[in-house]
C-alpha cells in the first residue's frame, strides 16, 4: 500500500563542505507519490539514490546556486544525458534566474554550449511563484541571502505543510511563508552572537519558528563552530515548541507527532 504522507528525508545538512558521514544540504521531499529533490549540495545526489532513482525524480528544487546547495545537479546532468537512464522528458528543474547559463558555463567543453535543457526542464523562480507537483504545491519566497535566493513552502492535499528556509538572514518573507506550517526546516549557519547578514542564528531559528506559530523546527545547515545539540538547545530556548536536528539520514513525517 501506498505511503501519501507528506515525508522528509534528510539527504546531507553539512556546511560550506561535507563531512566524512554528512554531506551538504539536500533533501528528499515526498506525498501523495511526488518525490522532489530539494537542494543538490555536495553529495546528496549518492544519498538520494538510496530513495529512489534519479530519472524517477518528478521534480528538483534549488534553493540559490551556492556550490553546498547546487553542485551535484553537475553530476546529476552526466548521470541523465550520458549513463544509464532513460527519459520520457526533461527533468523539471525549478531553480534561480540563470541556474540553465549556469550550469551550461560549467558544463561546456567546446564552441558549442552544453544542452542541459535536453535533461533538465528549466524554470526559473520568482518572488511567490506556485508549481503543482503530483499532489504537491510548492510555493516559493524570495529571501535575504545577498544572491537570487529562495524559501519553499510545501503543502499536500491534505493540507500538511513543510517549510524550508534555504539560506537567509531572518525576514519577513520567510516569517510569512512559514506561517502556522508543521514542519520548519531552518538553516542555523551562523554561530552569532550578532547578527549575520545572511544567515539564521541557532537563536534566530527559534526566533522565526516562534512568529511564524511552527508546530515543529528542525534545525539544518548548521555552522562548523557549533555542533547539532548546541544549536538545538539555543534554538529551542527562543522557540518554546520540539526542536530536531537534520541528522544525515533522518527522516521526518510532517503533521505528525
Amino acid at each position: 500500500m501506498t505511503d501519501d504522507s507528506l515525508q522528509l528525508g534528510v539527504l546531507g545538512s553539512a556546511t560550506p563542505y561535507p563531512a566524512v558521514d554528512n554531506p551538504c544540504s539536500g533533501y528528499l521531499v515526498t506525498g501523495g507519490g511526488a518525490r522532489v529533490w530539494v537542494d543538490a549540495g555536495t553529495g546528496t545526489l549518492a544519498q538520494l539514490q538510496r530513495h529512489v532513482g534519479l530519472g524517477e525524480l518528478d521534480a528538483i528544487w534549488i534553493s540559490h546556486l551556492h556550490a553546498d546547495h547546487s553542485a551535484d545537479l553537475l553530476t546529476a546532468y552526466y548521470g541523465l544525458r550520458y549513463a544509464d537512464i532513460r527519459l520520457d522528458a526533461p527533468v523539471p528543474l525549478y531553480g534561480p534566474p540563470g541556474t540553465a547559463d549556469r550550469l551550461a558555463h560549467f558544463l561546456t567543453n567546446g564552441p558549442d554550449r552544453s544542452p542541459v535543457e535536453s535533461v533538465f526542464a528549466v524554470e526559473e523562480l520568482h518572488d511567490g511563484q506556485v508549481a503543482r507537483i503530483g499532489a504537491l504545491t510548492l510555493t516559493g519566497r524570495a529571501v535575504a541571502h545577498g544572491i537570487p535566493a529562495f524559501a519553499l513552502r510545501v503543502a499536500d492535499a491534505a493540507g500538511r505543510t513543510l517549510v524550508y528556509s534555504g539560506d537567509t538572514a531572518p525576514c519577513a518573507a520567510l516569517t510569512e511563508l512559514a506561517s502556522g506550517c508543521d514542519v520548519l526546516l531552518c538553516e542555523a549557519g551562523y554561530a552569532g552572537p550578532e547578527q549575520d547578514p545572511v544567515h539564521h542564528t541557532p537563536e534566530d531559528a527559534g526566533d522565526t519558528a516562534r512568529a511564524a506559530g511552527a508546530a515543529r523546527l528542525v534545525v539544518t545547515h548548521v555552522g562548523r563552530e557549533l555542533t547539532p545539540a548546541s544549536a538545538v538547545a539555543r534554538a529551542a530556548e527562543r522557540f518554546g515548541g520540539p526542536v530536531e536536528y537534520a541528522a544525515p539520514g533522518a527522516s521526518f513525517r510532517v503533521g505528525a507527532a
